[in-house]
């Protein structure tokens, strides 16, 4: 080989050169003239060699039609030559998916630019697999928008370094990109009370083989606290080394929320079944005391020493038993005979006497919607928790302010009845009773319907008045929801279901002038000190029959040759109760009257093939009101 190439042997090397390499060449002069190229920018190009020949001009127009990008690259075009010192990279989009990299670079001879040489390379399938990476990763933003669910990567390599996702960023509250960020950055967003308990999680996931997955709060970037649950993998070498933690963070506040609304809807529902139960059991005793205490009476002279404590005895049973009937009311137990009523009527006749019980310096503002819609109830129970609620917006303003009763009709729609678990969705009547006192915390919003529950002193309250609220708006089908704020008033909102159609008044019994003189009574009850009582009272007028439970009235029932005048039941007993024993004697009778005794009762208290509408009479009675009840109950069959 000689030591030096001639001429004609040098421009052999450097054509076989330009012919070997896989890019497309092309040396042009600064008159825009070319001056060498080889075939590979032709085939790229799909350029002729006589159009590659005539200039850069003719390539430009020939480029033209098939580029995309057309508009940038004569930017790019003017800014080289009136610069051509300065090297140029850019990309060549063809409109049939084909993609270039062109560079041009200034070729000098000694310290003058005398040709620019350009050098195209096909990176076609590097930007397919670019555009495909990023179509994916925008549908996995997509994704993730869509299930609110954020994902993010923690490296375990010492860098602490952490990347989130755009909907983990709108779930931190800040604006929705990508970060590249330290751990302390994500640490940050953590709630102070939660970031201990959160990094040794992450550490005892990183030293077992246990996944990582924990529920804490956040606080946002506008300071607002959410709940967050957050699960994540630990990525290994083969060494079983810890090398990165990929993970999930998902906003939960929405469904805590929810599930705090149902734990407490479960919760007052079991207390309203243990305060329903206790008031059954002290019922039995105060019906037994009530009697009693009015039988001694009839039998002790007017100034007989014991009298007095007697009639206090008496006194006593009736002030329990009001606490009972409360009690029932919370438990949605009580015995209530429902009608058809206006709440607006309701509304209005309670604004007068409102106006005196919450005293001069308070006042009371009505506003009454139009078009409500009857509800079907008990306006006297509607009434008093219109009172208790009143007694207490007057407690919670002591230095007097305005109570507000505002009434409409109004359609819940999902979103509101998944916000008031368990309110089902549908159209209310809608009393809104606000008062501008001094609010409520949180935590005393979570119990203020619980029965005993107060924050009045000592020997101011007995916590029942909310608890009736509750239980008469349950009673009835309906709901009661408090929302409040320190220093910005309290308002309960109920929401009573319109009637389905209007409904006939409870029959009233005929006079009591037609009773048998000797009628014969089955009476049923477990409760021996009611059934004595019971006895006791009755017996002097009617030819009573006692049975000590279900299947003994049924077995008494059997042995008579024709029906008792009257069945006079407890509603509930262990074993068969009274509405079981009703419905079999009424179903061998069925002229048969009945009348349930109960404090409390489950049950449909009605008998639809009796003839004559079924009595009640609610414990604690005393003698007198069972004397007057049975009267009329017998005298029904007029």
């Amino acid at each position: 080989m000689p030591d030096r190439l001639s001429p004609r042997d040098s421009v052999a090397l450097l054509e076989a050169t330009l012919e070997a390499t896989h890019d497309g060449i092309v040396v042009v002069d600064l008159n825009r003239r070319v001056v060498l190229w080889n075939r590979n920018i032709a085939r790229m190009l799909n350029l002729t060699d006589d159009t590659i020949a005539a200039g850069v001009d003719a390539i430009n127009a020939a480029l033209a039609p098939q580029i995309e990008n057309g508009d940038e690259l004569r930017a790019t075009s003017k800014r080289l030559w009136a610069d051509p010192q300065t090297p140029v990279l850019d990309t060549l989009r063809f409109k049939d998916g084909r993609v270039f990299e062109r560079f041009i670079a200034p070729h000098r001879v000694g310290d003058d630019v005398v040709w620019l040489v350009a050098s195209v390379h096909d990176v076609t399938e590097r930007a397919n697999i670019q555009h495909a990476l990023e179509q994916n990763r925008a549908f996995l933003e997509k994704a993730q928008e869509v299930a609110h669910i954020g994902s993010w990567v923690a490296e375990l390599d010492g860098s602490q370094r952490v990347d989130w996702s755009r909907e983990t960023s709108r779930i931190f509250g800040i604006d929705g990109v990508n970060v590249n960020g330290h751990t302390a950055s994500a640490l940050a967003f953590v709630h102070p009370d939660d970031r201990e308990p959160l990094r040794a999680a992450a550490q005892a996931a990183i030293a077992s083989t246990d996944r990582y997955e924990t529920e804490h709060r956040i606080v946002r970037a506008d300071g607002s606290v959410r709940w967050v649950h957050e699960r994540a993998d630990i990525v290994r070498d083969a060494d079983h080394r810890p090398l990165r933690m990929i993970g999930t963070i998902q906003d939960i506040t929405d469904r805590r929320q929810l599930e705090d609304q149902l734990r407490q809807a479960q919760k007052m529902e079991a207390i309203g079944r243990l305060a329903g139960g206790i008031a059954h059991d002290i019922n039995n005793a105060l019906t037994a005391i009530a009697g009693y205490s009015e039988l001694a009476l009839g039998a002790v002279a007017a100034d007989h020493p014991a009298r007095a404590d007697v009639e206090e005895i008496r006194r006593a049973a009736e002030r329990a038993g009001s606490v009972t009937r409360q009690l029932l009311a919370f438990s949605r137990k009580q015995l209530i005979e429902p009608r058809l009523f206006d709440v607006n009527d309701t509304v209005a006749a309670m604004a007068r006497l409102l106006s005196r019980l919450v005293g001069a310096d308070v006042t009371v503002r009505t506003q009454l919607g139009t078009d409500l819609r009857p509800v079907v109830g008990d306006p006297g129970q509607l009434e008093q928790a219109i009172v208790n609620l009143a007694l207490n917006a007057r407690d919670a303003m002591p230095s007097g302010g305005e109570v507000s009763l505002v009434t409409s009709l109004v359609a819940v729609d999902e979103e509101m009845a998944r916000r008031n678990v368990p309110m089902p969705p549908g159209e209310y009547v809608h009393l809104a009773v606000s008062d501008t006192g001094h609010g409520m915390t949180a935590e005393t919003q979570a119990r203020i319907f619980e029965p005993f529950f107060t924050t009045k002193p000592a020997g101011k309250g007995t916590g029942l008045g909310l608890s009736m609220v509750y239980g008469t708006l349950k009673q009835i089908g309906g709901f009661v929801f408090v929302s409040s704020e320190l220093g910005r008033g309290t308002t309960f909102n109920l929401y009573i279901p319109p009637a389905p159609g209007a409904r006939a008044a409870a029959s009233r019994a005929p006079d009591a002038s037609s009773a048998s003189a000797r009628a014969t009574i089955l009476v049923a009850e477990d409760e021996p000190a009611v059934r004595q009582i019971v006895a006791s009272t009755l017996r002097a007028d009617y030819d009573v029959l006692l049975a000590a439970s279900g299947d003994e009235a049924l077995a008494i029932a059997d042995t008579l040759s024709g029906p008792p005048d009257l069945l006079l039941t407890d509603a509930v007993m262990p074993g068969k109760s009274g509405v079981e024993v009703a419905a079999r004697l009424v179903e061998k009778w069925p002229a048969l009257r009945v009348m349930f005794m109960s404090g409390f009762t489950d049950e449909d208290l009605s008998l639809s093939r009796s003839t004559h509408p079924v009595g009640v009479i609610q414990k604690p009675f005393t003698p007198r009101d069972l004397r007057a009840r049975v009267r009329e109950a017998l005298a029904s069959a007029g």
